[in-house]
């Protein structure tokens, strides 16, 4: 399949996200469609491996209860072969914590016959970690 189809697939892809349609963001997966999000997993929710739409669809429901995006932005798609790096920026609220997550990312995906078979997402995951941190009784405010 030609770059700027794959780069095409990526971009309805982003905007599925982007609108709430996590249907037909899982849709463009393969079955057993392998995810990758960098980070401690113990602290970070969505960190770690899943395999397969339904561990994929996990990891979604996991964003939607934990966090409030509050932007998501895609900036560069770049395209060689089967892959297509996307360069962009996301700040979010973890609700548990009040605070603020943000952070610059790169994702990269890996297609084959139009359907998105590997994922693999880098931040910066010592700022989201702190995000999710609660606060310490040295770092809390007095009332």
């Amino acid at each position: 399949m030609a770059e700027q189809e794959n780069v095409r697939i990526i971009q309805e892809a982003y905007e599925a996200f982007k609108r709430g349609d996590i249907q037909a963001l899982l849709n463009i997966f393969t079955d057993d469609v392998e995810w990758f999000v960098s980070g401690p997993s113990d602290i970070i929710p969505t960190a770690g491996r899943r395999q397969g739409r339904d561990q994929v669809a996990q990891f979604f429901a996991t964003i939607n209860d934990t966090e409030d995006i509050e932007q998501f932005e895609a900036h560069e798609f770049i395209a060689q072969g089967d892959k297509v790096v996307v360069l962009g920026h996301y700040r979010s609220r973890v609700k548990a914590t009040g605070r603020t997550a943000e952070s610059d990312w790169v994702h990269v995906h890996t297609l084959r016959d139009g359907k998105l078979v590997n994922f693999r997402e880098y931040f910066d995951t010592a700022a989201v970690a702190e995000a999710y941190r609660e606060a310490s009784p040295q770092t809390a405010t007095a009332p």
